[in-house]
């Protein structure tokens, strides 16, 4: 087990806690938390109705007080995921998508993550591929507002 987990099981132990901190791990990948990130992550957690269970700014402190600390990513996800016990495995990761890609300097890191996101899931490969094109596709179009 990780030695963040291992050695603080406190750190997340709720349903509603892995939830925030899996999108918080997607959107800090890079350590810089932008204006879209932040909207689009606000956005998650109103639309599913964790701001009101959860304390987002002591979630997000508390994250980054963690982070460092994370020696084996796969091991964290499976964590958080096993908590999060997803029914809708592929709604999902295509929220974890969603953020991953509102990151402007999007690299390797984060298509490594999203292979363990979608590994952790059982997603096969090519629902992934699926997934990512059509978020990728729906950000284009909503920017750009053509189809």
């Amino acid at each position: 087990m990780d030695t963040i987990i291992a050695n603080n099981p406190e750190q997340v132990l709720t349903q509603d806690e892995a939830l925030c901190q899996l999108f918080f791990h997607c959107c800090l990948e890079d350590e810089k938390f932008t204006k879209p990130e932040m909207d689009d992550l606000s956005g998650k957690l109103v639309v599913l109705g964790l701001n009101s269970r959860v304390n987002v700014k002591e979630e997000l402190i508390r994250y980054r007080s963690y982070k460092p600390t994370i020696t084996d990513e796969r091991v964290y996800l499976k964590h958080l995921l096993q908590l999060i016990n997803p029914v809708n495995e592929l709604a999902l990761y295509s929220y974890c998508v969603e953020l991953c890609l509102d990151d402007p300097l999007l690299d390797a890191r984060v298509e490594s993550l999203l292979t363990k996101i979608r590994e952790e899931l059982g997603i096969e490969p090519e629902a992934g591929d699926i997934i990512n094109r059509m978020v990728a596709q729906r950000k284009v179009a909503a920017t750009q507002q053509l189809f």
